[in-house]
């Protein structure tokens, strides 16, 4: 399915969620939104009904299941969801030597609990339209695990892996699951970040990246390339290497 009517994106209020919701705004669609920053959501969702969409903002934090289940369901219901977008996520590093307790849980709760109470509650009324598309953002840094970022790491890489599985179990069933792997992209959350890299993607591309991908379901979308490879290739190095670039002692 390439022409998705009603669209579901956490995190739309910042980043690659913003540049979605923005790409996607035009008329005949139907948006729905969420994202704990009440102002600049609000704001956002009022850029896309001037483009044509109409939008259901609701400020929400995605970690809270009973919430986030009957938005979804709820919006399922008014209007069957065509596209699921899980973006909403917390920040790789907070720039600490050893990550806090507090940050690493905070981690883990909004990438996989985040995710899961928003692919979960769709997964069976898409089951029984038999269409859907289920996107899951992962990101570069869950190819493996990273100094200072171990929960992030972790965390990103847990549902990259899940995606891929998701992916082959819900084909069967018209349901298209694609992985989205981006390196940097520039949002408030990277501006809150201790280092500021160079070379970040702005949202608007990465959006037409993402676009891209969901339309011809694939299973991963990664960019940028350069990136994505330098990644992908230190995940798959031996430990002997791997220990030495990271400065690990055995």
């Amino acid at each position: 399915m390439t022409d998705f009517k009603n669209i579901l994106i956490t995190g739309a209020s910042s980043g690659i969620g913003e540049g979605l919701a923005l790409m996607y705004a035009q008329e005949g669609r139907r948006l729905y939104l969420t994202g704990r920053n009440s102002e600049r959501l609000q704001q956002v969702a009022e850029q896309c009904r001037d483009k044509g969409a109409e939008v259901f903002p609701q400020t929400l934090d995605i970690c809270d299941q009973a919430a986030a289940a009957t938005f979804i369901s709820n919006a399922d219901t008014q209007h069957p969801l065509d596209l699921i977008v899980a973006n909403a996520g917390a920040s790789a590093s907070t720039g600490a030597d050893v990550e806090t307790a507090e940050h690493m849980r905070e981690n883990f709760s909004v990438n996989i609990d985040g995710v899961l109470n928003t692919v979960l509650p769709v997964i069976e009324p898409m089951k029984s339209r038999g269409y859907g598309q289920i996107a899951v953002v992962s990101s570069v840094m869950g190819f493996r695990g990273f100094p200072n970022g171990a929960s992030y790491s972790g965390s990103k890489a847990a549902m990259r892996v899940w995606g891929e599985g998701l992916r082959g179990s819900l084909s069967k069933y018209g349901i298209g699951v694609s992985v989205i792997i981006p390196a940097m992209v520039k949002s408030r959350m990277t501006d809150a970040l201790s280092f500021q890299p160079r070379g970040a993607m702005s949202a608007d591309r990465a959006a037409e990246i993402i676009g891209r991908g969901l339309a011809r379901n694939k299973p991963r979308i990664g960019f940028s390339k350069g990136m994505y490879f330098i990644f992908w290739l230190l995940g798959g190095l031996p430990s002997f290497i791997s220990d030495k670039i990271f400065h690990a002692r055995a």
